[in-house]
């Protein structure tokens, strides 16, 4: 299977899931290296008779929509975002929850093998939460792969997850084992993990912090970014904030939303009083 031979495919198979191929592009080396694992698998030769496969046999699209789950992930991706994260948006939600039910909800959708959600716990009881003693924050992460949530619940990574964490947090956070890293226990209590797939389920909340990073707004195409977006909205609470992966934008007609910071991808109701976005009417 060549590059160009995949990426015909891709962009012929894609918005029949719907899926976009922009999002694709820079990463379809993962999917093409599947698809050709899953060709060999079913005794095809090519990406011709794959699509002959597909017509065949309808329930092979669900197959085929696995091999499209991007897995790039690692700890404290994107420093600045985890940086603002720490010192200033974690703790101005807290602040709004301090005296109230006493416990910040977050959100991580499409959490891969546990660096985001667990990056979060890090960040909260290494730093932002120390400000905080009578919160409590508590993390549901949800992944559609069950193969990674069992790696995400184990809890053991190499040293490159870890490259981007702050040394003294990585140190105080893991423990040695067997030439890579397990996450120690008292980061793990808080942290949830459900087999989703947020375009079929999602988390009921209400979430204080939803993470959405590099999953819906990169992937889908936009009439499905618009309802999941939809349902987010709803599970966000007011003044609640929602995070987007670092090249990503809202689609458009998400105007009850404000971007809180003008370089990242951070954004809030603007005030107490607005309504759930509604991008239909």
């Amino acid at each position: 299977m060549t590059d160009a031979e995949c990426t015909a495919f891709l962009q012929w198979a894609l918005p029949r899931l719907r899926m976009r191929w922009a999002g694709f592009r820079k990463v379809r080396g993962q999917v093409c290296k599947r698809l050709s694992r899953r060709i060999s698998t079913l005794g095809l030769k090519n990406l011709e008779d794959y699509r002959a496969h597909l017509t065949a046999h309808p329930d092979e699209w669900d197959h085929l929509d696995s091999c499209c789950r991007i897995t790039i992930s690692r700890f404290y991706r994107d420093r600045g975002l985890f940086d603002y994260l720490t010192v200033t948006l974690v703790p101005d939600l807290a602040r709004e929850t301090h005296g109230a039910e006493g416990e910040l909800q977050v959100w991580s959708a499409g959490c891969a093998s546990g660096e985001e959600p667990y990056s979060l716990a890090l960040l909260w009881q290494l730093a932002a939460g120390t400000h905080f003693p009578e919160v409590r924050l508590v993390v549901e992460a949800t992944e559609a792969d069950s193969s990674l949530l069992e790696r995400a619940r184990d809890g053991i990574y190499p040293a490159s997850s870890l490259k981007d964490l702050p040394e003294d947090w990585a140190r105080e956070g893991f423990e040695p084992a067997d030439g890579r890293f397990r996450l120690r226990d008292r980061f793990r209590t808080d942290v949830r993990f459900s087999n989703q797939d947020i375009r079929r389920q999602m988390p009921e909340g209400p979430f204080g912090l939803i993470l959405c990073r590099n999953l819906v707004f990169t992937y889908y195409e936009e009439s499905l970014q618009v309802a999941l977006l939809e349902r987010m909205m709803a599970r966000l609470k007011t003044r609640g904030a929602l995070v987007l992966g670092a090249h990503e934008r809202l689609p458009e007609g998400s105007g009850l939303l404000e971007q809180v910071h003008p370089a990242l991808p951070v954004f809030r109701r603007p005030t107490k009083g607005a309504a759930p976005v509604s991008l239909s009417d």
